[in-house]
């Protein structure tokens, strides 16, 4: 078991989320570049939340398909960020920026782990999330835990569905580099609506102290 598991807070759209994330230990924060999504945040303001992230941590710069020019555009802008892809981009489209990069798997019931592990060999780590017919990442789904691999070569990083009542349990049993969480940390209105894109303070400091617990329990 790993003494320590990495935490990123993705989705990030404001500053004062990305204060909380901080102040409540996070060691990355995902910013999504991908116009679809309800958690999407233009380059110029992802870009400028970076730059106000403190030293050691991570600001990641996620993205889904895009093009060459997208994604040298966000580096020109923030040239630290850490790129996350989460398309069907190929390992020679990931490492032509000279950056390191996260790439996302999709995991489903005929997905081949260490198929799609492999055809991935220059990713600095690899997420793994559960598989949606429509979205790409930010299901609000978990996939079947015992299907992660155990003691990997490679930093894996657990996301899906991932909120503070389950993040202890799926540690415990995944035993991954990182987790990472978007909707399980946002904040939620009095009728149940998830406010998508907005963090919870609160969320954010549960989650990560159970996710110190699942490191910690046996």
């Amino acid at each position: 078991m790993p003494n320590r598991v990495r935490v990123k807070i993705c989705g990030i759209t404001r500053l004062e989320d990305a204060r909380a994330a901080v102040a409540a230990g996070a060691d990355a924060l995902g910013f999504v570049l991908y116009p679809p999504s309800p958690r999407y945040i233009a380059p110029a303001a992802a870009a400028a939340l970076m730059r106000a992230l403190p030293p050691f941590v991570t600001p990641v710069a996620l993205f889904v398909d895009p093009t060459v020019e997208e994604v040298r555009a966000l580096l020109a802008l923030a040239p630290h960020a850490l790129l996350q892809f989460h398309g069907s981009e190929s390992d020679a489209f990931c490492a032509q920026f000279g950056q390191p990069w996260i790439k996302a798997l999709a995991v489903g019931p005929e997905t081949d782990l260490e198929a799609a592990i492999a055809a991935h060999p220059g990713a600095a780590g690899l997420l793994l999330d559960a598989w949606h017919p429509q979205l790409k990442g930010g299901t609000g789904d978990c996939f079947d835990w015992t299907r992660f691999p155990r003691d990997h070569g490679q930093p894996l990083i657990l996301a899906g569905g991932l909120a503070p009542d389950n993040v202890a349990e799926a540690v415990r049993l995944t035993r991954p580099y990182a987790v990472d969480v978007s909707g399980g940390v946002e904040a939620v209105e009095a009728d149940g609506t998830v406010r998508k894109g907005i963090k919870d303070a609160e969320r954010i400091k549960a989650f990560i102290s159970a996710t110190t617990a699942g490191v910690t329990s046996r």
